[in-house]
């Protein structure tokens, strides 16, 4: 019996339209907002073309490697917005710790596992508004200690911020900052009513003002359409942020977003791809939800986005690090420790 190894026409016209739309990125090019959504319609059978566009994309900025970042929840619940995805929210019923900013042995703790974890970057996250005096000493205090003793970038996410607080961030030594964008504009409102969505994009301004890196991404599945994703996607891209993380909604019990159930493994794969496309030379890494909403498809993940967090995120358990560690060695992919690339 002899096999026919050729694709069908149909197939075989998909995957020419994705590596075409590959081809104008890689020579410099971008994709029009048409191609980004289309890219986000695309039916399922798709995707596996669309992933192997994508992945040029990614090989020519970040060849097969992964950074590592670790999540440090600094300081948690008490959060007096209204973020309606956050566990940490003030209208979250949802039993997570409530504690003050952690004392220096226990940052410190946490950075010497990031160390050990392979991490690149040490992300310290407090829940509030935005930093109070106490908080910004205690960062201000820590972030040298931590970077001397252990040699970590340090990503600080601490709410919102004014220029003087970005300027004291990068005076004590901090590498990142961030703070997600989350959603469009256009659909902001929907999710949080106690700041706005401008109010995000101005502590970005104040970020890069200082000369910082911007760290800022999103969450995909809280009822936003599809032209909402790529929206966000362009603004990520005209604010030049340097990394994007891209959150799948844990739609946790006790937040008004508790029965949210909207994605697909297929949807957040396209999703990836999309950002990677309309980002090429920007970090993207795979974030919150990814357990939950990609499964056994988290590899493919890899093939578009260059980052991965290990470990546990604020509140809720992220994968075992041994598997992480198996999954990017079973993909021929490696654990780097330095930038590759612009991002």
């Amino acid at each position: 019996m002899t096999l026919n190894l050729e694709s069908s026409a149909p197939d075989r016209v998909a995957f020419d339209r994705y590596q075409c739309l590959a081809d104008d990125v890689l020579a410099g090019g971008s994709i029009s907002r048409e191609d980004a959504l289309s890219i986000l319609d695309a039916p399922n059978s798709d995707t596996l073309a669309i992933l192997a566009a994508g992945y040029r994309i990614r090989h020519r900025y970040f060849g097969n490697t992964v950074q590592l970042y670790f999540l440090m929840n600094a300081k948690s619940g008490l959060c007096p917005e209204d973020c309606h995805y956050c566990s940490q929210s003030k209208i979250s019923k949802a039993p997570v710790p409530k504690y003050n900013i952690l004392k220096r042995d226990e940052l410190l703790e946490g950075a010497k596992l990031a160390s050990e974890r392979g991490a690149k970057t040490y992300c310290l996250v407090i829940s509030a508004r935005g930093p109070n005096e106490r908080e910004m000493n205690a960062v201000e205090t820590i972030v040298p200690e931590i970077k001397e003793k252990y040699g970590l970038d340090i990503c600080a996410c601490l709410g919102l911020l004014d220029r003087e607080q970005a300027d004291r961030l990068k005076a004590c030594g901090v590498d990142r900052v961030n703070h997600n964008l989350n959603t469009s504009e256009t659909y902001y409102g929907e999710i949080c009513s106690t700041h706005t969505y401008g109010d995000r994009v101005q502590t970005l301004r104040h970020v890069r003002d200082a000369g910082m890196e911007m760290c800022s991404g999103g969450i995909i599945g809280m009822g936003e359409s599809r032209e909402d994703i790529v929206s966000m996607a362009f603004d990520l891209r005209e604010l030049g942020v340097q990394s994007i993380p891209l959150n799948f909604l844990n739609s946790i019990e006790g937040t008004p977003l508790e029965k949210t159930e909207n994605l697909s493994a297929s949807d957040c794969l396209r999703a990836l791809a999309m950002f990677r496309f309309v980002n090429p030379d920007r970090e993207l890494r795979i974030s919150g939800g990814r357990e939950i909403h990609l499964r056994s498809l988290q590899p493919l993940g890899l093939y578009v986005a260059n980052s991965l967090f290990v470990g546990d995120y604020l509140t809720t358990k992220g994968q075992a690090p041994k598997a992480d560690y198996e999954m990017i060695q079973d993909m021929g992919f490696e654990v780097t420790q330095s930038a590759c690339g612009t991002a």
